[in-house]
């Protein structure tokens, strides 16, 4: 049965392609947008993220400089703690690194954060009848976004500070 079906004789995969082009879906030809063009699709969409995602899939901004000048901003604006027995405030933000970022999945904008932050602290307590200085450093390893219920807060008082072991521990007693 195979030896009396007749095919046409093409020497090559191109001429195949170039025999096929009549039933073919005519040639793509390129154009330039024009302001009309732009414009409607722009009022017909409500994505968001960049012009080029329209889909919506995954799209991811870093945040860093910005969050990090930010954290600084609003931990500096805390200004002075009152405590029962003293007062103490944050002189400097010492150490900021980490990473944040908007992330637009499936159409839908999610904020992600990691960082750790060493903040300079200053104050005085009220230790029996002497009011006595102290300066530390208070460092958060590692805060993220949805984890701030378990932030772990490390304490050091300098040894230069005229406290004693007891007197620290009043300080950490408060300050952590």
């Amino acid at each position: 049965m195979i030896d009396n079906l007749k095919l046409p004789m093409l020497d090559n995969k191109f001429n195949l392609m170039r025999e096929a082009k009549h039933n073919a879906a005519p040639l793509l030809v390129p154009r330039k947008l024009t302001a009309e063009d732009v414009s409607v699709g722009s009022k017909s969409s409500n994505h968001l993220g960049s012009a080029w995602n329209k889909a919506g899939t995954w799209e991811e901004k870093n945040l860093n400089k910005w969050a990090i000048e930010r954290i600084k901003e609003l931990v500096l604006s805390v200004g002075s703690l009152e405590f029962p027995s003293g007062k103490a405030e944050i002189a400097e933000v010492s150490r900021c690194t980490g990473d944040a970022f908007l992330v637009t999945v499936r159409n839908k904008k999610r904020v992600g954060y990691t960082y750790e932050i060493t903040l300079k602290v200053k104050g005085e307590w009220l230790i029996g009848e002497e009011k006595k200085t102290f300066k530390g450093n208070l460092d958060i390893e590692e805060f993220s976004f949805g984890e701030l219920d378990d932030l772990q807060v490390e304490v050091k008082v300098n040894d230069e500070n005229d406290l004693v072991h007891q007197d620290k521990q009043l300080c950490f007693e408060y300050l952590g």
